[in-house]
């Protein structure tokens, strides 16, 4: 039983790697066409973007009191690249994506997961990391090592973040009753650590960086869902949407954009 969850284990981590590998690949070959193209010239124009700065490695405020993260470093460079200027607004995620679709900010960054009802109402640019979903617990946990050895437990509760995707898949795998939802990933964090809730179901990247950022937390090797994406999301017909395509592409182009990834997010 050990060694077929091992196999399985084995065969979802190398799955993920392999569409990872795809998605940077191609983003990489469309990069090495762009690199030789002349990019927009904003103008010195103000950008403004989005995030909550409490969603590590995307963006959280740090033990300095500074605000940091991966979309300040990727959206610092993008604009040095445009010749923009980056107004990044802190927005609770409850209201970020209908704000964005109002045109209240010109980009959203945090992380957002592409799916086909959002892109309804915002537009997004091209995919940029793949990921998949799953659990956190307290790093001492031993009750369970998957999500069905959890629901095993009596009267078990996960944690989540109100309107997101994770979401969704919580309430799908978990049911309504046993999952609470709260109004940032940090607030569910709390509910771990305090043991009032078993779980958080997080995209495994931000459970990287709330692992690095608060310790005493680990994941399970469990994928709770396929493989997604994430993109920045911007209001419908946004004319910012091809200049920041192009200057992620120049930055695969010329090496920043993996310098940046290695610096947040955990590479070995």
């Amino acid at each position: 039983m050990e060694e077929s969850g091992m196999l399985y284990r084995g065969k979802i981590a190398l799955y993920i790697l392999l569409v990872l590998w795809l998605l940077l690949s191609t983003l990489s070959i469309y990069a090495q066409d762009e690199n030789t193209t002349v990019l927009p010239d904003l103008g010195g124009r103000e950008i403004t973007i989005a995030v909550e700065n409490a969603y590590p490695p995307y963006n959280f405020i740090n033990e300095d009191g500074e605000r940091v993260g991966w979309d300040y470093d990727t959206f610092n460079d993008i604009c040095d690249l445009l010749n923009c200027v980056p107004i990044f607004e802190e927005v609770a995620w409850d209201g970020m994506l209908i704000a964005i679709a109002n045109g209240e900010y010109d980009v959203a960054a945090d992380g957002i997961t592409y799916t086909e009802e959002r892109d309804e109402t915002v537009d997004f640019s091209d995919l940029y990391q793949a990921y998949d979903e799953t659990l956190l617990v307290r790093e001492e946990e031993t009750r369970f090592t998957t999500s069905e050895e959890l629901k095993a437990i009596d009267g078990y509760m996960v944690a989540t973040q109100v309107g997101t995707t994770n979401e969704i898949t919580a309430k799908e795998l978990f049911g309504e009753q046993n999952v609470q939802s709260y109004d940032t990933f940090g607030a569910a964090i709390e509910a771990l650590l305090n043991d009032d809730v078993d779980a958080v179901v997080v995209d495994r990247p931000a459970a990287e960086g709330y692992i690095t950022e608060r310790g005493s937390l680990k994941t399970l090797d469990e994928s709770l869902s396929g493989i997604q994406g994430l993109a920045f999301a911007f209001p419908p017909g946004s004319d910012l949407i091809e200049p920041v395509n192009l200057a992620m592409a120049r930055m695969q182009a010329d090496g920043t954009w993996d310098d940046i990834y290695k610096k947040w997010f955990k590479t070995e």
